[in-house]
């Protein structure tokens, strides 16, 4: 402890001596000096540059240690010092804490908080460390394992897809060898191997009964058997056929493949735990596991199975019957969430580290942080599966009719329609974008309006996305995001200069075909010409959502021909729709869509009339509901041209300016229109200045006759306050005022103390000043505007 204080002192001394010639020098005028001798501004320029060089390197030894600086500031000049002076400052700051709390430990005054911050320093250090591995892990430069697969896929397929089944395990019908067509598959199609398995089975008793849950093993006292060859696949597969329920998940790959990769397999059973490999080129031999997962006497539970289901056909010729699926539990018992994470905090009060879900799981040998992860999926489901049967089973009314209580059996029906799933080939549809990988969905969710010229781009550069990810075997979303093809068609980029200055930074694909795009583009633009438009495209996908009105319509001069409805096949899309509206929110109606072009001719050259498009006879049928006039018989039939037309002609009732009382009130009132108050005489089609005045309706008589009677009963009464008011000040006249005895206004006399508190209520307090209040106040003044010179700035604007 001496010796700490004599370092201390000594510390202490120097510093003070530093900042006492530092403070000196500032206080000199060195540039006058520099001026006056050019040895000294010589000596200056050298001591200021070691003075810099040292407080660099102190920097730079200091900032490992600050943990919000990421690099040492440069000190070069003064300069360098003004703009890394925050940079300085965090340093020193750092420093300082850490000196301060190295004192407080040295003291024992924090002895007692040492292992808390040697815990947390320790998991700053685990958490960096899974930061790193995880960055690590989502690399995807390696070679493609599906380059070594038995059957490697080509992503060409054109025919349907072809259960991989080399045999089928408890199976009630036998394996259908050739593709079938019916009224649900117009088209050939291969049946699902085990569809009639599926909907006929029947879970086990046990499934159906309430029973305590069955305790899981600690998870570090146990370990996970990895599976990577086809002995360790036969042993495991011994052990899965004696279970009674086993849990199975999938990590799956798909960015740097078409289709997408099943990397590993996850199965637990109430003892055990198994991690598959199912990248090795003889993974469809894993086959065998039909013995299990066909098995009737096994319930096989997953947790979100849609897209597991379709995996393990694809991949690995796989089908399960006799599914359990944990989703549709929790939606079932109305859980806020439906995740697995959301099931292990709740059952097993873990948080589930999810990180490594997007890590790229082709990577071999696997880290144990992945070993763990992925057990994890599995290693407490079947515990989570007991105590969701049991709550499922408690909260179902069995009393409901239909089955509409029982919660448990409507978790298993939606179960096994998950487990029917039939994966097929990715077809693309370049017309109208359907199917999974079409370019339909994604345009609908974007909301774009694209031109024709930027539509026919957008479909190309579309297609050509799809046409180079099935080449490299790579997801479309490798080759090009999504936000990529807006761009270019938008842009319309037809140099290679452009097309990277638009797509910076692009990916290895556009970066090594960038000619190739662009021809692409250039070519689509060119067709975009004499192409169809982007709106009548998808009126023939979804006529319903892209078309503004019931009555087709259309907005050009021309009349649209419907045209005839898709025939048998076209899987029910209609062609030709059109996008016009039935009504006009400033005309009118509108002509029908059906109208003939004698109709719109004569209408057209009607005298009077000067329009670039056919409009309808400006008469009172144009501003009022059809039904309404045919209601009111004020229509009248006349033929334009051998052609019929509606139309009518109110002669307007003259007006006697004299009599007229007009009412600002009333005249700025909104009224509702009808047939007759919208007649309009033919002057204002030729732009006359004459305006006739309209004829008043039932309704605004009715209103206008309330008014003045409301008004006359004022009057009324108004008059009798009046006459009131004069009898009184005639009875006050007949004696003189007497100002002797008059109460003053300014100081009224007190009332008698005996009068108690009604006399204390009614006593009147006048303030002679309390008018002066009344007086407009002026804008408020901005509290943050200042006066400057030249200008104001006392008001906001």
């Amino acid at each position: 402890m001496d010796e700490f204080s004599t370092v201390q002192q000594h510390v202490q001394a120097a510093l003070v001596a530093t900042t006492r010639s530092a403070s000196a020098l500032a206080n000199e005028d060195l540039p006058f000096h520099r001026s006056l001798s050019t040895s000294l501004s010589a000596q200056l320029d050298r001591q200021n540059a070691r003075l810099l060089a040292l407080a660099s390197t102190l920097l730079g030894a200091a900032t490992p240690a600050s943990e919000s600086v990421r690099a040492a500031p440069s000190l070069k000049d003064l300069d360098s010092v003004d703009g890394n002076w925050r940079a300085v400052v965090d340093v020193v700051d750092s420093l300082l804490e850490r000196a301060d709390t190295a004192l407080d430990e040295f003291t024992g005054a924090v002895r007692r908080l040492t292992p808390d911050a040697e815990a947390r320093a320790m998991a700053a250090t685990k958490s960096a460390k899974t930061s790193e591995i995880a960055r690590r892990l989502r690399s995807q430069d390696m070679e493609k394992p599906q380059l070594l697969f038995e059957n490697v896929p080509t992503n060409r397929e054109k025919a349907p897809f072809k259960p991989l089944l080399l045999s089928k395990p408890h199976a009630a019908v036998p394996l259908a060898t050739a593709p079938i067509t019916s009224k649900s598959f117009p088209k050939p199609q291969y049946p699902h191997p085990y569809q009639l398995e599926i909907e006929q089975y029947q879970y086990p008793a046990s499934v159906y009964a309430q029973a305590d849950p069955i305790a899981y093993h600690p998870f570090d006292s146990t370990s996970a058997t990895f599976v990577d060859t086809e002995e360790a696949v036969d042993e495991m597969l011994e052990e899965l056929k004696l279970a009674k329920e086993i849990a199975i998940d999938l990590e799956h790959h798909d960015t740097r493949s078409y289709i997408g990769i099943v990397c590993l397999m996850q199965i637990s059973t109430r003892d055990r735990d198994w991690i598959v490999d199912t990248l090795k080129p003889w993974r469809r031999k894993l086959q065998c596991l039909n013995q299990v997962f066909a098995d009737p006497s096994i319930v096989k539970v997953l947790h979100g199975a849609y897209m597991d289901i379709m995996w393990l056909q694809r991949d690995l010729g796989l089908y399960i019957v006799g599914l359990f699926d944990t989703h549709y539990a929790a939606r079932a018992l109305g859980y806020p969430g439906g995740s697995l994470a959301f099931l292990l905090k709740k059952f097993i009060n873990i948080d589930a580290n999810k990180q490594y879900q997007m890590s790229d799981w082709r990577i071999r040998p696997l880290p144990q942080e992945l070993l763990d992860y992925a057990r994890s999926d599995t290693h407490y489901l079947l515990y989570i599966f007991d105590c969701m049967r049991n709550e499922l089973i408690q909260r179902s009314n069995l009393s409901l009719p239909n089955q509409e209580g029982d919660k448990l059996a409507d978790v298993l029906y939606k179960s096994s329609e998950t487990a029917l799933q039939r994966y097929e080939h990715p077809t693309y549809d370049y017309e109208l974008g359907q199917g999974p990988s079409g370019w339909y969905k994604t345009l609908a969710r974007a909301s774009a309006m694209f031109t024709n010229e930027q539509f026919a781009v957008f479909k190309a550069v579309h297609q050509w996305r799809d046409e180079v990810a099935r080449d490299e075997d790579d997801s479309v979303h490798y080759v090009m995001p999504n936000y990529h093809i807006f761009n270019i068609a938008r842009e319309l980029p037809v140099t290679r200069a452009t097309l990277s200055n638009i797509l910076h930074p692009g990916t290895p694909a556009i970066r090594l075909r960038a000619d190739e795009l662009v021809g692409v583009i250039l070519g689509a633009k060119e067709a975009g010409k004499t192409g169809p438009a982007m709106l009548d495209v998808l009126n023939q996908i979804e006529p319903h959502k892209h078309v503004s009105s019931k009555v087709p319509h259309s907005h050009s001069v021309a009349a649209y021909v419907p045209k005839p409805a898709a025939q048998a096949g076209d899987n029910g899309v209609r062609s030709g729709l059109p996008l016009r509206s039935a009504t006009s929110t400033f005309w009118g109606a509108a002509l029908k869509h059906d109208a003939t072009e004698g109709q719109r001719r004569a209408l057209s050259t009607a005298p009077g009339l000067s329009l670039t498009v056919p409009m309808p006879a400006l008469g009172a049928t144009v501003f009022a509901d059809v039904t309404e006039f045919e209601a009111s018989g004020l229509g009248a039939a006349h033929q334009v041209n051998g052609e019929d037309v509606e139309s009518v002609n109110v002669a307007p009732e003259p007006i006697d300016d004299e009599d007229e009382v007009v009412i600002l009130k009333e005249m700025g009132r909104k009224r509702k229109r009808d047939g007759r108050a919208a007649a309009i005489t033919d002057g204002m089609a030729s732009q006359s200045d004459e305006v006739t005045l309209l004829e008043e309706d039932d309704e605004t008589r009715q209103q206008r006759a309330k008014a003045e009677s409301k008004r006359a009963k004022k009057e009324a009464r108004r008059a009798a306050r009046l006459t009131a008011g004069a009898s009184d000040d005639a009875a006050l006249d007949e004696q003189p005022f007497d100002y002797s005895s008059a109460p003053s206004i300014l100081n009224p006399p007190r009332e008698d103390a005996g009068a108690g508190a009604a006399a204390a209520g009614r006593r009147r307090q006048v303030n002679p000043h309390a008018k002066l209040l009344d007086a407009p106040k002026g804008a408020p003044r901005n509290p943050a505007a200042k006066e400057r010179a030249g200008r104001m700035a006392t008001f906001r604007k």
